[in-house]
C-alpha cells in the first residue's frame, strides 16, 4: 500500500530513520520539527495518515490532534501517537482525544508500518461506504445495504437495545445525518433535506462511523438501533 504519511517529531535522528524505513515500504513521507509547521504541512499537502509525537515543544502533540480533529477538513485523518509516554492514563488520553492508534518508544518499526497500512485500509473502506451513491461504491454492494437497513427498520422492534459501550457525544448535524441514514435515505437525499452539500454529508458519515467504530451503512444503523442512537 502506498500513500502520503506527515512525520511531526522534534528528534532529527528519529525523524530520519522513521522516514527512511517507511519511504522503504513505498510510502511518501513528509516531515515536520514540530507541531506548527507540521499544521502548515497538513493544510498544504493533505496527507492520508499523520504520525506524531507528543512531547514537542510550544505545542504538544495532544494540542496538535486537538487543532485537527476541530477541523472539519481533519476530523477524519487517521493518526498515530509516538511517545516514550507509556503510561495507560496517557493511553487513555490520547484515545480521548480521537488519536487513532498509539506506538511507545522505542518500538519495532515493522509495527508502525503494520499500523499505518492497517489505518490507510480502513480509511480507504470508510471513505467508499461514506460515498453512498458515489461512483466509487459498488451498485449491488450498496442495494444490498439499503435492503438490510431497510429490513432491520421493519424489525425494529425485535433489535435487543443495549446499553452504548461508551458515551457517543454527536453533534446535532451528526445527530440529524444518522437519522436520515437510519431511515434509509442516500447521501444526494440527505443532503436536499439538510439543504447542504453532498461532501458534507459524506463528511458527517464519515465521523459516525469513526465514532461508532463501524464500516458500512448497515453496521452503523444496526449499532445505532442496538444501542438507541436513533429516535
Amino acid at each position: 500500500m502506498t500513500g502520503q504519511l506527515l512525520l511531526v517529531d522534534d528528534e532529527p535522528g528519529l525523524r530520519q530513520a522513521v522516514q527512511a524505513y517507511l519511504e522503504d515500504d513505498g510510502f511518501t513521507v513528509h516531515v515536520a520539527s514540530n507541531a506548527r509547521e507540521g499544521w502548515e504541512m497538513v493544510q498544504r499537502i493533505s496527507p492520508d495518515l499523520v504520525i506524531s509525537d507528543i512531547m514537542m515543544p510550544q505545542v504538544d502533540g495532544y494540542q496538535f490532534l486537538k487543532q485537527l480533529r476541530d477541523d472539519p477538513r481533519f476530523v477524519a485523518l487517521p493518526v498515530v501517537f509516538l511517545t516514550a509516554r507509556g503510561m495507560t492514563s496517557d493511553r487513555i488520553q490520547g484515545f480521548n482525544a480521537g488519536v487513532d492508534a498509539y506506538l511507545s518508544k522505542p518500538f519495532d518499526p515493522d509495527e508502525l508500518v503494520a499500523i499505518v497500512t492497517n489505518l490507510l485500509g480502513r480509511r480507504a473502506a470508510v471513505t467508499k461506504a461514506a460515498a453512498g451513491d458515489g461512483e466509487e461504491i459498488d451498485i449491488a454492494d450498496l442495494a444490498k445495504q439499503m435492503a438490510e437497513i431497510k429490513a432491520m427498520l421493519s424489525q425494529r422492534g425485535s433489535i435487543p437495545q443495549t446499553p452504548a459501550p461508551i458515551k457517543i457525544d454527536f453533534t446535532p448535524r451528526e445527530q440529524s445525518v444518522l437519522e436520515l441514514v437510519a431511515e434509509g435515505l442516500m447521501n444526494k437525499e440527505i443532503a436536499r433535506r439538510l439543504e447542504t452539500s453532498v461532501r458534507n454529508v459524506e463528511k458527517y458519515v464519515s465521523r459516525l462511523f469513526s465514532k461508532t467504530g463501524t464500516n458500512s451503512r448497515t453496521e452503523l444503523v444496526r449499532y445505532a438501533l442496538e444501542h438507541g442512537l436513533t429516535k
